[in-house]
C-alpha cells in the first residue's frame, strides 16, 4: 500500500535523525535516539502498551473491507509468485533465508501480516491446494475482520497475551465480535486523524492540514531562530494552506506533552525550511505518481510467473456475487468499523473546512506552538 510516509509527508516534516528505528517486524529501540519522534510500524494497537499513553497520539487510514481482502490476497500472491523461479518450495525457502541473513534491511517476509501470508501463499502456489485459499486457518486468523482486530490490538502479532484466546472466541461465538468492534470504535475516536483509502485526495489534504500544519509550527517553534520575523512568516505560511484537494491512507502518531530537547537543531531547520502545507501536498503528488508506476511494473513482472493471473479493478468486477457476499459475511465487523470511520472522516472534514473559512484563517488552524513537539508513531493497517 502506498503510504503518506513513503511519499514524503512525514519525511518532509521530520529529519532522519528524528526518526525512530523502523519497527515493521517488531518494536525496535535505539538508545542513541532517545528523543526520536516518528515511529513506523505494522503492529496492531497493542503496541501502545509499550509507549507512554499521555505522550502518544494515533492516526490511521481504513480501507473498504472488500477491497482490503482483495488487495491482501493479490499482494500475497504477487510476492509469493516471485519465488516460482525456483524449482521447488525447499529451494525457494532456503534462498529466501540466505538473502535475509545477508542484508540489514527489513524484508517483506519480516513484516506482519506478510510474514505469515506470503509463506502460506508460496506453499499454496507450489502445491496448488486451491481449497486452502478459501477456508485455510491463515485467512480466518489474519485476513477476515483484520482491520477491526488490528485497531483493537488483538491480531496474532499482538503484545496482549490474551489476544489469541479472545480472537478465537470471537471466531467461535460471533456475537462476541460486537464487544471487539466497540473497542475498535473507541480507539478510532481517540486517534488524532482517521483517513480513508478510497478518499485518497481528500485524506491527503486533510492530513497535511490537520497534522502537517501543526508539526511545521511546532518544529519552527522548537528551533532557536535569531530572526523572529522570519519565524512568524514561516508559521503563517504553514497555517495558510495553498493546497489542491488531495489524499488517502492511515497511520498512528505520538505527541509529547512535556517539551523535549531536539537532538539536532540543524536537522530541524533543514527539514522545515520554507515548508508549507501546499509544498507537502505538491511533494506527495509527485512522489505517488512515480511510486504507483513502479509498483505497477513490479506487479506485472511478478504475475508473469503465474499467467494468466490478472489482478485489476476490472477483473474484480468479474468476481461472482456469491463470493462477494461470503467476503462481506466474513468481514462484518470490518464493514461496521469502516462505516464508523466514514462518519469520523466526514466530521473531520467539516471541522477543517470551518476552520479554513473562519475569521482566523491567517492563524494556524491547529497551532499549539507553546506546547511540546510532536512524537509520531505510525501504524499501517492493510
Amino acid at each position: 500500500m502506498v503510504t503518506f510516509y513513503t511519499c514524503s509527508f512525514l519525511k518532509k516534516l521530520y529529519a532522519s535523525s528524528l526518526e525512530c528505528p523502523r519497527s515493521y517486524d517488531k518494536l525496535r529501540v535505539d538508545p542513541s535516539k532517545p528523543n526520536c519522534r516518528l515511529l513506523v510500524t505494522h503492529d496492531d494497537y497493542s503496541m501502545m502498551s509499550k509507549l507512554p499513553k499521555e505522550k502518544t497520539s494515533v492516526v490511521t487510514i481504513l480501507r473498504n473491507p472488500i477491497d482490503r481482502v482483495f488487495s491482501t490476497y493479490e499482494f500475497s500472491v504477487e510476492v509469493a509468485a516471485r519465488f516460482l523461479v525456483h524449482p521447488n518450495l525447499t529451494s525457494a525457502t532456503r534462498m529466501a533465508g540466505r538473502l535475509r541473513s545477508k542484508t540489514n534491511g527489513v524484508s517483506t517476509l519480516d513484516i506482519w501480516p506478510w510474514k505469515y501470508l506470503v509463506p502460506w501463499m508460496r506453499e499454496d502456489l507450489f502445491a496448488r491446494r486451491d481449497a486452502r485459499k478459501r477456508s485455510g486457518p491463515s485467512s480466518q486468523d489474519i485476513i477476515h475482520n483484520g482491520a477491526t482486530f488490528q485497531v483493537a490490538g488483538l491480531t496474532n502479532n499482538s503484545f496482549t497475551a490474551e489476544s489469541h484466546e479472545v480472537r478465537h472466541c470471537v471466531l467461535k461465538y460471533q456475537i462476541l465480535g460486537e464487544y471487539v468492534l466497540e473497542v475498535a470504535k473507541k480507539r478510532l475516536d481517540n486517534m488524532l486523524y482517521v483517513g480513508l483509502t478510497e478518499d485518497h485526495r481528500e485524506s491527503a489534504t486533510m492530513f497535511a492540514n490537520v497534522v502537517g500544519a501543526q508539526v511545521i509550527s511546532q518544529l519552527i517553534a522548537s528551533s532557536p531562530s535569531t530572526d523572529p520575523t522570519a519565524k512568524n512568516r514561516s508559521e503563517q505560511s504553514s497555517s495558510v494552506p495553498d493546497f489542491k484537494s488531495d489524499t488517502d491512507h492511515h497511520q498512528i502518531f505520538r505527541t509529547g506533552r512535556k517539551a523535549r530537547k531536539i537532538s539536532s537543531t540543524k536537522d530541524v531547520e533543514a527539514t522545515n525550511e520554507n515548508m508549507t502545507v501546499g509544498k507537502l501536498i505538491e511533494a506527495y503528488e509527485t512522489c505517488i505518481s512515480s511510486l504507483r508506476k513502479a509498483q505497477a511494473q513490479r506487479r506485472i513482472s511478478s504475475l508473469k510467473k503465474i499467467s494468466p493471473a490478472n489482478f485489476t479493478k476490472e477483473a474484480r468486477l468479474q468476481v461472482p456475487e456469491v463470493v462477494l457476499q461470503e467476503i462481506k459475511s466474513l468481514n462484518s465487523l470490518d464493514i461496521e468499523l469502516y462505516k464508523y470511520a466514514q462518519e469520523i472522516f466526514s466530521k473531520q472534514h467539516k471541522h477543517m473546512m470551518k476552520k479554513l473559512v473562519g475569521a482566523d484563517r491567517q492563524e494556524s488552524v491547529f497551532n499549539n506552538s507553546t506546547g511540546a513537539p510532536w512524537d509520531i508513531l505510525w501504524l499501517s493497517i492493510k
